[in-house]
């Protein structure tokens, strides 16, 4: 068992149990949570879009969101805006979900005993969740670093010490995190998408600290990732 929390890439994985918590704040994780807190039933991660498009087929009356190199992908219903997925019909939907990042790192993590995905806009019930396991330190999944780019994904790395800090101190500075996250070049890349790939406010949803009060863990089974929310009382805190 861990004794210290871990930060890795996907690509190192291989052979990590315990908890394992996949972070992509900009924005697979955060477009998550917003869906959630507006009443999506579950969100379905896959890996691929032609995989996306298919299980959305399976699954009558589902919705896919997501992108691909940061552009929504032909017959996806959704972009990857927490900002249009908050103002979509999404109560009572399965969503299918596939990330150029996040929800890569999610089907990476197969060794998982708990596997959770976050972002800023959950991190305290985050740090509370992965607490109540009790299963050690986790492993935090830096998933906007990729191989041909190893020293990206600063946005997650913040997000993930800030949920690490809340998880052993008790306390971090949400104000600096937020900022941090905001000024970062994944933030810029972001909003240089545009039209209907990217919304101005995204990095504002983004960066909004511990608005939603529940975790999110991803429940494995039948070949399916899903994502449903864990709030306080579920972990086994007080």
């Amino acid at each position: 068992m861990n004794s210290e929390a871990r930060f890795l890439p996907r690509w190192q994985l291989e052979g990590v149990s315990g908890v394992i918590v996949a972070v992509d704040v900009l924005r697979a994780f955060t477009t998550a949570a917003y869906a959630l807190a507006a009443g999506a039933a579950s969100i379905l991660l896959v890996s691929g879009v032609d995989e996306a498009i298919a299980l959305a087929k399976a699954h009558p009356g589902s919705l896919i969101m997501g992108e691909e190199h940061g552009r929504r992908p032909i017959g996806f219903d959704l972009s990857n805006s927490p900002v249009a997925v908050a103002g979509a019909d999404v109560a009572g939907r399965t969503l299918v979900q596939r990330t150029s990042a996040g929800t890569q790192g999610v089907i990476a993590a197969t060794g998982a005993d708990r596997l959770f995905v976050a972002s800023l806009v959950c991190a305290s019930a985050t740090a509370r969740a992965v607490s109540a396991a009790r299963l050690g330190a986790p492993t935090y999944v830096i998933t906007g670093r990729f191989v041909d780019h190893p020293d990206g994904g600063e946005d997650d790395l913040i997000t993930a010490q800030f949920i690490e800090d809340l998880r052993t101190a008790g306390s971090a500075d949400a104000a600096s995190a937020a900022r941090a996250v905001a000024d970062s070049a994944e933030a810029e890349r972001t909003l240089a998408l545009g039209g209907n790939d990217s919304h101005p406010d995204d990095i504002a949803y983004a960066t909004d600290v511990d608005r939603f009060d529940f975790a999110m863990e991803v429940e494995r089974g039948d070949g399916l990732h899903r994502v449903v929310t864990r709030y306080l009382e579920e972990t086994g805190t007080q």
